[in-house]
């Protein structure tokens, strides 16, 4: 709830009495946020989250016909491997990681005749059970010199026990490296209940070539990653390469390790290897990326007082935007509605950028946008050595609105502070190429983003599209309504969201603008996709100017919190500097960070 006063006749300040939702962490491109808990941790003797199964709301539908997406199993090169998520419990802990509930530990079941595990499975208590893991065997079929692709161990090492562990579990538990023979690595853990060593032929170990380096991923247990203190930590595991053209693949698996010597080049286990030559042989096809997009296509909504919505980029060259060129400032160019007499090639060089109209009313009306002809650009991605898809979708803003500062309790508008001319966000979907099924979303904000794994979204309407919501003015996307604050301390940017009658399904109206594994043939690509430089002009005013605007509306406290923030805020926030387009992005061939 909010109560409206006038400090000055141009200044109205919001002070905020009550919102829904609370920062847990900060850094300066990514945030995440959760409702604040109406209690202490869950008790014991309730049901924990882990112990329920998340199901997406829809059943998954049939695909369209194809090579080898959606077909169960995947060729690495003379090791086939599928994905289990059924699991056998093996030991669990209800004290530490994440909201302090524990984490359990699993090993895969109903592997498929022939198939063997590759290493277990765990994941933090506070979300249900939702995961999986690789399990391989040699491709009988493969005419590879180098040998079998998967041996037993010879031995184990017990990398951690919990008989000296103080806090509630479920008896004792052991963690077992496997020892690999010369020329083989191991890609997971054992664990047992036992302190006997498990049989050789529990898991087996997988050969070098078909592996390669891996970092840890997200915190399963143990210390914190941010504790300076040392202990054990238990973290998920990816290839520390990532992208279209990288090869790693993710096992499923995790590694526990001593919180000091946390650095990838000291993991005892490795992530698998994609040697296939034809990585496309397992990706979808043109009729099955339709499919996919008619199943998990999101629905972003807009903040009830959102004045700049989105617009296709058609619309936006359509309706006046202009070329600019350097040293001809004064000769402006329409641009042709597809872009096609943008320049191709070069850099981000500043020789050339585009701007709004330069009639006042035709710049007003294409600021606010036009949400009925939104579109939402699609590029279709390997990931993880091809056994996922990412579908990223990109969504155009012709403009990008100001700033407002929360002060503790206190708004304040930030005058031209945020504005820029040009906005691209994105949703990306990763989607298995296993089975089909939709693993997570990654939910674009400012210059970075978060991850977020699908029993944590909100669904539309019991269909399995995500929700979006878009920031007020700023476009960021989160996963939930309310207030992500960009900053700390109760000082920072609002990056206010909530649900209104305006709303973008993004499966509606798209087009798969690149496809790189699909060939040039199949998707054409838009001539605009590949214009290198800024979408809106970059206008250098007087940062202290606008500062000292707001500052000479505040006194005392507030003034000198509101410095501190000036200080903390990265450099994106000040001045007016069109963005790049898609295809200049970091991710377009990398992964999401």
């Amino acid at each position: 709830m909010f109560t409206r006063i006038c400090l000055l006749p141009s200044l109205y300040i919001d002070i905020l009495f009550v919102y829904p939702y609370i920062q847990t962490s900060f850094t300066s491109h990514q945030f995440s946020f959760e409702k604040l808990p109406m209690g202490n941790c869950l008790p014991q003797s309730k049901v924990l989250p882990i112990n329920t199964t998340f199901k997406l709301p829809s059943p998954i539908p049939t695909w369209p016909p194809g090579e080898g997406f959606g077909s169960g199993t995947i060729d690495l090169g003379g090791l086939l491997v599928t994905q289990v998520s059924s699991f056998t419990k093996v030991w669990a802990t209800y004290e530490g990681g994440p909201r302090d509930l524990g984490a359990t530990f699993f090993e895969p079941s109903s592997i498929p005749d022939g198939f063997f595990m590759l290493g277990c499975y765990s994941q933090p208590n506070n979300n249900p059970l939702f995961g999986w893991v690789l399990v391989g065997k040699d491709d009988d079929t493969s005419s590879d010199s180098q040998g079998q692709a998967l041996k037993q161990p010879i031995d184990y090492t017990l990398v951690w026990n919990s008989e000296s562990l103080e806090i509630k579990k479920d008896g004792d538990g052991y963690v077992w490296l496997p020892t690999p023979p010369d020329g083989y690595k191991a890609v997971g853990h054992v664990v047992t209940t036992s302190p006997e060593k498990p049989s050789l032929d529990k898991i087996r170990c997988v050969r070098s070539d078909l592996t390669e380096q891996c970092e840890t991923d997200e915190w399963i247990w143990g210390e914190d990653a941010e504790s300076s203190s040392d202990g054990i930590t238990v973290h998920g595991l990816r290839p520390s390469n990532r992208g279209t053209q990288a090869l790693g693949v993710c096992v499923g698996t995790f590694i526990f390790q001593d919180s000091g010597t946390s650095s990838s080049t000291t993991l005892s286990l490795e992530c698998l290897k994609n040697n296939k030559l034809n990585l496309s042989s397992c990706m979808p096809n043109l009729s099955q990326i339709e499919a996919l997009v008619k199943a998990y296509s999101p629905w972003i909504y807009f903040h009830p007082k959102e004045t700049y919505l989105p617009s296709s980029v058609n619309w936006f060259f359509s309706n006046g935007a202009l070329l600019y060129k350097q040293g001809e400032e004064s000769k402006p160019v329409s641009v042709e509605p597809n872009g096609s007499n943008l320049p191709h090639g070069g850099s981000n060089d500043g020789l050339y950028w585009l701007d709004l109209p330069i009639d006042e009313n035709a710049k007003d009306a294409v600021m606010k946008g036009e949400i009925g002809s939104s579109e939402a650009y699609l590029h279709i991605k390997p990931m993880l050595g091809a056994t996922f898809t990412d579908i990223a979708m990109w969504i155009f803003y012709p403009f990008n609105g100001p700033s407002t500062a929360k002060i503790e309790l206190i708004n304040v508008p930030l005058g031209r502070i945020g504005e820029h001319v040009g906005d691209w966000e994105h949703l990306t979907l990763r989607i298995s190429n296993f089975n089909g099924v939709l693993n997570s979303v990654y939910f674009s904000q400012h210059s970075g983003g978060t991850w977020v794994e699908a029993p944590l979204l909100e669904f539309h309407s019991g269909t399995n599209k995500a929700v979006a919501y878009s920031s007020l003015h700023g476009h960021a996307n989160y996963p939930k309504p309310g207030l992500v604050l960009q900053g700390g301390l109760g000082v920072g940017i609002r990056n206010d969201t909530a649900k209104s009658k305006m709303v973008m399904d993004t499966g509606t109206r798209y087009s798969v603008v690149a496809a790189e594994n699909l060939g040039g043939k199949v998707v054409e690509e838009p001539p605009w996709l590949n214009y290198a430089r800024k979408w809106g002009p970059k206008i250098t005013y007087e940062l202290g100017v606008e500062v000292e605007k707001v500052e000479n509306s505040l006194n005392g406290q507030l003034k000198s919190a509101f410095e501190s923030l000036v200080n903390l805020l990265p450099d994106e926030v000040f001045g007016e500097d069109g963005p790049t387009g898609p295809k200049m992005k970091n991710s377009w061939y990398g992964d999401e960070v």
